[in-house]
């Protein structure tokens, strides 16, 4: 086996609208694995025009969806990248080369994130360089399972690579508003698997220490109104993961995944 071929690994559902955008950056790869939670948009079949392999699995975290995903990915390395991101152009090269010459103990490398919020990136309270653990051999990387957020666990050394990734996650209110629903459900099921206690100390105080970091410490008013923006969502999103947390301890209403 040619331990330096490549398979790209795409989590998708139903990102029909824009996902020609990532398939055209990574059509390059020796090997596009996509692994879809059940899409009823045309998905699946935009893929397969790139002449990726698809595969179908119930969808109960990133976490474990891209770990079962793993046993699909033929080569040696893998880089996964989700259906809102982007590799620039020419990255090719640099990820081929970054393959090729890495030793046998470097078993990742992470890369810089830029996040674009609105149609603009945002480079401000604490969202650059955000650095993603991407690239890795397969052998030696598994995601943390975890309901949300989950990174890549690795247990050799990690390089970094200069080249971003492109991150389009927040094209408009809606979709933002909408995740935000999804992810602080996952955020509070997290919460309850450690144990810990819902506390009103950290339901006040959390949300405005949050702010503060992201809009003034972490200088997120530079970034105009769509740093102040997003430091007012970071700091309602602790508010309501811990108000659903205060569902679950308290108000024992049923909180288990859709």
């Amino acid at each position: 086996m040619d331990k330096t071929l490549l398979t790209v690994l795409l989590p998708t559902y139903n990102c029909s609208q824009y996902i020609r955008k990532t398939l055209d950056s990574i059509k390059w790869a020796d090997e596009i694995i996509v692994i879809d939670s059940f899409s009823d948009d045309d998905t699946i079949q935009v893929a397969k025009d790139y002449g990726a392999k698809v595969f179908q699995h119930k969808y109960i975290n990133s976490a474990k969806q891209k770990n079962w995903a793993l046993q699909h990915c033929t080569h040696s390395w893998v880089f996964q990248i989700d259906s809102d991101e982007q590799l620039e152009s020419g990255v090719e090269q640099i990820i081929r080369k970054a393959i090729n010459d890495a030793n046998e103990d470097i078993y990742c490398f992470k890369m810089p994130r830029k996040n674009h919020v609105l149609g603009k990136w945002v480079k401000y309270g604490g969202l650059y360089p955000d650095w993603e653990y991407r690239l890795f051999r397969k052998e030696h990387g598994k995601w943390w399972d975890r309901e949300v957020h989950s990174r890549i666990i690795v247990s050799g050394k990690i390089k970094e690579l200069k080249t971003p990734l492109l991150h389009f996650g927040m094209p408009n209110i809606s979709k933002q508003i909408s995740n935000l629903d999804r992810y602080t459900r996952y955020e509070a099921d997290e919460l309850q698997k450690k144990h810990i206690q819902f506390s009103f100390i950290k339901w006040i105080l959390g949300p405005l220490f949050i702010f503060f970091k992201r809009y003034i410490f972490l200088q997120g008013f530079r970034d105009g109104w769509r740093g102040f923006f997003l430091a007012v969502y970071a700091s309602f999103y602790i508010f309501v993961s811990h108000t659903k947390l205060l569902e679950i301890k308290i108000l024992k209403i049923d909180r288990s995944p859709e």
